[in-house]
């Protein structure tokens, strides 16, 4: 099976312009998605929609293909990148540009997810541990997901869930393994081709979760699992926390 990995990576971000091209020890965020990606999945491109970032890959020697920057998505942003570079791979993968610390076994992970013929989409879960407060579980921005005894997803939410009917909060991640979504998306080609041809549906509109079009749809999505936490970098104090990790690797 072959795979090629695709990570979208916009100029204009509300929270942090220009965040692709912020340095991390020394080196652009995208240049160290982007190694980190291609050590494992050599067929890897950057897609952007701004020169400046083209510039930045071609300067390390990466592969950049150019797309508009009308997309409502990053999986849009693929799609158009898919047809752009004229991939042929079985599988496409989808690294967030804002990932510095993805890793191998995480791309393992989610390439394994395919063995299963099953699988039409696939991406990555981690679970809370146990002492986590009920603050971090019920954060919004922090995605959970419930799965069937086959590790194929049923829903995905901002809110909690299962609910635990009859238990104090602050003991629910003690007495239930909850699930976080990581942001890790791979899809079979012809599934993509699907999906960035599907309207909004009722639930993503809801809970503002792309992926929730694709299970109303009926789609079968795949989970992994990963105990490497990731290090996602939304915002300048984000990118000071990450310079502190790294210092200490």
């Amino acid at each position: 099976m072959n795979f090629t990995a695709i990570i979208p990576a916009r100029y204009a971000s509300t929270r942090f312009p220009a965040k692709p091209l912020a340095l991390l020890a020394g080196k652009p965020i995208v240049q160290h998605v982007y190694e980190r990606t291609a050590a494992e999945i050599p067929d890897a491109w950057v897609a952007t929609d701004d020169e400046r970032i083209a510039e930045a890959v071609r300067a390390f020697g990466g592969n950049v293909v150019m797309t508009s920057p009308n997309h409502r998505s990053g999986t849009d942003r693929i799609g158009e990148a898919v047809k752009n570079i004229g991939c042929t791979a079985d599988v496409i993968v989808n690294v967030q540009g804002d990932e510095p610390f993805i890793a191998a076994q995480q791309l393992q992970t989610i390439k394994q997810c395919f063995d299963d013929p099953e699988t039409e989409i696939a991406t990555l879960v981690k679970p809370f541990a146990p002492t986590d407060t009920w603050e971090k579980l019920s954060n919004p921005n922090s995605p959970k997901v419930v799965v069937d005894n086959r590790g194929f997803a049923l829903y995905f939410s901002r809110s909690v869930i299962p609910f635990l009917r009859g238990i104090p909060q602050e003991e629910w991640t003690a007495r239930h393994e909850f699930l976080k979504h990581i942001g890790l998306y791979a899809y079979r080609a012809e599934t993509l081709q699907r999906i960035t041809a599907m309207p909004q549906g009722a639930l993503e509109q809801a809970e503002s979760l792309e992926q929730l079009r694709w299970l109303q749809a009926g789609l079968k999505i795949k989970v992994g699992r990963t105990d490497l936490e990731t290090i996602g970098i939304d915002t300048p104090e984000d990118l000071e926390k990450a310079e502190a990790f790294i210092k200490g690797l």
